[in-house]
C-alpha cells in the first residue's frame, strides 16, 4: 500500500509533526515501505504457531507485585 502526501500530512497532524515539503517524499517512502512491511507480516501463516509469554524456552517474566508505592498528591500538583 502506497501511501499520499496526504495521507502523510494527516499522520503528521495527528503525531504532531512540521514535515517541510523538502522532507515530504522521505517520509512518504518510508512510511510507505513500513506499511507495506507490516501487511507482509499479517500473511504469514501463524496457525500453527503456539503463543508464548517468553521467547526462550522454559523462560518467564518475572514482573513485580502491582502495588502502590507513592501517596496520593493530587491536590499538591
Amino acid at each position: 500500500m502506497s501511501l499520499t502526501r496526504q495521507d502523510v500530512d494527516k499522520i503528521a497532524h495527528l503525531a504532531r509533526l512540521q514535515i517541510t515539503d523538502a522532507e515530504m517524499p522521505v517520509y512518504v517512502n518510508s512510511l510507505s515501505s513500513i506499511v507495506d512491511f507490516v501487511a507482509e507480516l499479517a500473511r504469514a501463516d501463524t496457525a500453527d504457531v503456539p503463543p508464548m509469554a517468553h521467547p526462550l524456552v522454559g523462560q518467564v517474566q518475572r514482573l513485580r507485585p502491582d502495588e502502590i508505592t507513592e501517596t496520593d498528591r493530587h491536590e499538591t500538583y
